[in-house]
This record gives structure tokens, sequence and C-alpha cells, in this order.
């Protein structure tokens, strides 16, 4: 007659390929305190602190010490722990007691049946003796208990009621070891009971919600062979069709958090439950993965991304060349030495700048092709003294062609006449209390503001040939050194990226960057050869600081009195 072994808790943890940290490898410190009341707030103190250090079901260690709290514990408090005054007389005070404890929980989790109590006092005592407080992770029982444990089974979520339902083999009584091995039991029946639903990391423990649906946790592997370094993610269906594009500065974490709590969009966990594969591209740096995201999106078009799905559906206010020039909406820039302004990414903000500029000045509205000497009759906008009226002959070229001058310089280089002459209207309808009429204005001006501010800075990175530029990255959040980083951008394009490996001299590594970078052809007018957002990008990367300008062909400069200096107050309008 044999015996079947008996299974530790842990056990049904060890045969799944995890993500993340995996539970059977992480160190826990499950701590216990008794007090001589329920406030620290309130002057309350220690009298005793128990704690057990497991790992993989496994006992590390215990660490249990009384503390002299220096003051009466009260009668009631006495009676339910069983600590007395005389037996804290000769104990340790909280000063010796706390730097011990924390040496035995260092490099663990914190474990705590309402952590925010226990934690809350160690950290209170911590700051009173300028002990500097470890980065210590956090989990409470009785929170993961409360998604996990049903009224069925237990009549509240108290430490004594949980011991009795994963069945301990220690009974809580008030004291703070042995409460400290009840909740060790508590962890681990609770471990076993989510392993069965997907939970096998500590990510996935700690943000842990039933709300999360079996199906979601069960794709967790999806995640498996993507790196920790930063790119793009693609999730696509059975069919290959890509659903969403993403992207972040460590693949595999992003990517693992779709499958727990902390991804709580409803789009994002229909997505989710569409999406049989991952694909990862891992980018040299972050500004890379950006731009790949926005190029991916463009081409791809996924369902479950909500923008720049579409940069080619795109409006911009043309200024004519022709005898008598005149503002347009357009959807593509031509060769045809007109400016533009723009891109702007709907028709309605177009409609609102082109209703600002007519509004500061009066040239004609109408579509219609004039010859240099027009002879037809005036239209409604030349009664009501909103345009100069070329038709009929009511002005000359000149004067017309040097009102078309201030709108251009307007539009390229000094806004400041359509920002003044639209405010003006703006406090003269708020003065009549026609603050409605007053609000169209102002979003009209902003629209504006906006689009010129774009248009400067888009041009001044598009007429350089090639600009190359270095900065160091934050050692914090990459290989745990500072690096160079490295971009080659070409007539607002990202052409090459990368990092300059330890040992190899910078100037021998941007050249063959360099030499190795897609080749790019300047595209016309203001329009950089990627889309505007893409070269947008870019440019808050060069604006950041520590950037470092190594080479450049062209000028890149933006006029010092041009949109961008109203473009902050505008920007939310």
């Amino acid at each position: 007659m044999s015996t079947a072994p008996v299974r530790s808790p842990w056990e049904d943890q060890r045969s799944f390929d995890e993500l993340g940290r995996p539970l059977r490898d992480v160190t826990f410190c499950v701590v216990d305190l008794e007090t001589t009341g329920g406030s620290v707030g309130d002057g309350d103190m220690i009298t005793e602190i128990g704690a057990v250090k497991v790992q993989g079901g496994e006992v590390l260690g215990e660490f249990q010490t009384l503390v002299n709290p220096h003051t009466a514990i009260p009668a009631f408090i006495a009676v339910l722990t069983g600590i007395t005054n005389s037996m804290v007389a000769d104990a340790p005070p909280i000063t010796s007691a706390l730097p011990a404890f924390l040496e035995f929980a260092r490099g663990s989790v914190l474990v705590a049946h309402n952590a925010r109590f226990d934690v809350g006092f160690l950290r209170h005592f911590a700051r009173q003796q300028d002990l500097p407080w470890p980065d210590f992770e956090v989990l409470d029982t009785v929170k993961l208990a409360r998604r996990v444990v049903t009224r069925d089974e237990a009549p509240n979520h108290k430490l004594s009621s949980l011991a009795r339902v994963f069945r301990s083999g220690t009974t809580p009584n008030h004291r703070a070891l042995a409460d400290a091995r009840a909740t060790v039991d508590v962890l681990h029946g609770l471990m076993e009971r989510l392993g069965g639903l997907g939970v096998h990391t500590l990510e996935e423990l700690q943000t842990y919600s039933s709300k999360v649906a079996a199906t979601q946790r069960r794709k967790r592997h999806l995640a498996d062979r993507l790196p920790h370094a930063p790119g793009v993610y693609l999730f696509c269906d059975d069919q290959s069709r890509v659903l969403y594009v993403g992207t972040s500065k460590d693949l595999r974490k992003r990517v693992r958090s779709y499958f727990t709590a902390s991804e709580t969009r409803t789009r994002m966990g229909e997505m989710v439950r569409l999406a049989s594969s991952v694909t990862g591209i891992e980018c040299t740096t972050a500004l890379e993965a950006e731009v790949r995201e926005l190029r991916l999106i463009a081409e791809h078009k996924p369902s479950y991304n909500r923008r720049s799905r579409f940069p080619e559906k795109v409006t911009f206010v043309k200024l004519t060349r022709e005898p008598w020039p005149r503002l347009s909406l357009v959807k593509r820039v031509l060769d045809d030495d007109a400016d533009y302004l723009g891109p702007f990414s709907s028709r309605s903000a177009a409609e609102s700048c082109l209703a600002a500029l007519h509004e500061t000045f009066p040239i004609r509205q109408c579509s219609d092709k004039f010859g240099r000497q027009p002879s037809r009759s005036a239209c409604v906008l030349a009664e009501l003294g909103r345009c100069l009226s070329p038709c009929d002959g009511s002005v000359d070229a000149d004067t017309y062609a040097a009102v078309v001058r201030q709108l251009r310089d307007a539009l390229l280089r000094h806004p400041d006449d359509v920002v003044e002459l639209v405010n003006d209207k703006m406090a003269a309808l708020a003065e009549q209390e026609r603050f409605e009429e007053a609000g169209v204005h102002r979003d009209r001006l902003a629209a504006f503001v906006r689009a010129a501010a774009r248009t400067q800075r888009l041009t001044s990175l598009t007429r350089c040939a090639e600009v190359v530029a270095a900065r160091r990255d934050d050692p914090s959040t990459g290989s745990g050194q500072a690096r160079w980083e490295v971009h080659v951008i070409r007539h607002g394009r990202l052409a090459a990226a990368g990092v300059i490996p330890t040992g190899v001299e910078a100037r021998a590594y941007v050249e063959q960057l360099r030499a190795s970078a897609e080749t790019v052809v300047p595209s016309v007018g203001p329009i950089p050869a990627a889309t505007a957002e893409e070269s947008e990008r870019i440019l808050r990367w060069l604006e950041l600081p520590g950037v470092r300008l190594v080479e450049i062909d062209g000028e890149w400069t933006c006029p010092v009195p041009g949109a961008g200096r109203h473009a902050e107050r505008y920007a939310h309008a």
C-alpha cells in the first residue's frame, strides 16, 4: 500500500510557462503588527512585529520581537492580544526593532492582511527615525481575497475567516507571528486558486480582477517571445489582419498588461478577444519606435487605433498665384509656386482658419477666374465692405497686391495683424455680452494660429536636406548606463536611428549611420517627406534638453515674431 506524496499548494504553480516574475521565484515577507490602538495619527505605538519570509512555498526565515511602546497598553488591547505592560518592559524600543525588521525584509515583496494598516505604521516610524524606506512592493491579502472569496464561502474577509476557508495550519490569535503564519497560508491558498485562472506572475497577481475574462488572461502567452526593449507591437487576428498598433519602451511588459486588470478600456478588451498573435518590432530608440508606429498605423489602418489612421486625409489653405489671388481649401500641395497653410487634420478647422483670414484681409472670396481687367458686377460681400471688389474695378492691381503681400506675410512670418484684429472683435463682442459670437471668433483665431505655427515649424525642418542630432539617453530607462542616441533626419523624415556602441569612435559611427540612411526626396511646399505627425514627433525630440546638432545641411530656423509665440495661448481653445 503506497501513499501519494502531499503536494504543496505551491506545486500547482510550477508547471506553467510564465510571464514576468514567476510567483515561485518571488520572495515574500508576510508581516503582522500588534499595536496599542488603530491610528498612528493618534499616537498609537507598535507592541509586536512578526514576519515570515517565504519563497516557492518554503519558509526561509521568521522574525519576531516585542516592542516597548514606552506608553501604557490599554486594558482592552491587553485582553485582545495577551500582551501586557510587564511583557514589553524589557523589550527593545521601535528605534531598535524597526531597523532589524527592515534588514530582514529587504529585497522582498511585503505582504500583510490589511496592508494599509501595517505598512502605514512601519512607514510612519521609519520617517520618524529618518530611516530610508526600501522600495518595497506591497501585496494586500484582504484586497485580493475580496476579489476571489465569495460571501457563500466566508461571511467576511477577516483573517480568521479566511484561515478557515484555506485550512490554515495556524489559528490567528492576535499575536504577530501567529497571524503572519496564518496569512502565509491564506496567501498560498489565494495563489493556488488564481493559478487555475491564469495568474502565474507577481504582476498578474497585483493587478488581478475578476472583471478580466479568463479567455483574456489565457492569451498572456502572446507576449512570451517579446523582448524587454523599446519597439512597436502589432495585435493581429486569425487572418493576420492588424487590429491594433502600439509602442512601448518595454514591449513584453506593455503587451502583458493587456491581459490584466490594468487594461480597463472596453475597446481593448474586445480587441484582445479577437487577437490570435502579437508581433514585436524592436527599435533602437524610443523615437524610432514612435515613428514606426505612425507609419504602420497609416499602412494598415487598424480598426482599434483611433488616431493617425488617415494621414492622407488633410486640408490646406492655399493662397493662389493669379492676377487677383484668393484663398481656397485644397487637398494637396502642387508645385505651382503658391503659398500653403497647413496641413489641417479636419476640414472644419481649415474653414475656421479661412474665416479668420477673410475677416482680416478683404480679398475676394469668389472662385471665378479673372483677367487683369475684370468687368463684372460687385457681389454682396463688396457691398458689405468685406471685399475690395476687383471684379468691378473698385480696386487697382497695386492696392490689391499690397493687401495680398500683407496676407502672405501673416501666413508665413508675422500673424500679428490677424491676432490683433480678431482679439479686438472678441473684446467688443464680450463687452456687449455676445459671448457665443466671441467664442466663434476665438475658435477661428485659434485654428489660424495653430496652423500658422505648424506650417512655420514644418517648413523650417522640411527645407533642411539633412539634420544629424544626438542626445544622451536616460540610463534609468535602458541598459543602466547612459548612451548616445543618434538620429538622421532628411527633409523632415527619419532616415536612420542608432545608438553609439561602447568603445566605438563616435564620429566614425555617425558617418556610417549617415551612409546607410534612407535616401529621401524632398516634397513640394511646406509638406515634409513624411507625414506632418511624424515630422512633429521628430521636432519634439530635437527640442528636448540635451540634444546636440552634429551636422546640418540647410537652415533650421523659425521667425522670432512668428505664430509660435501665440500658439501656447490658443493651444486648448
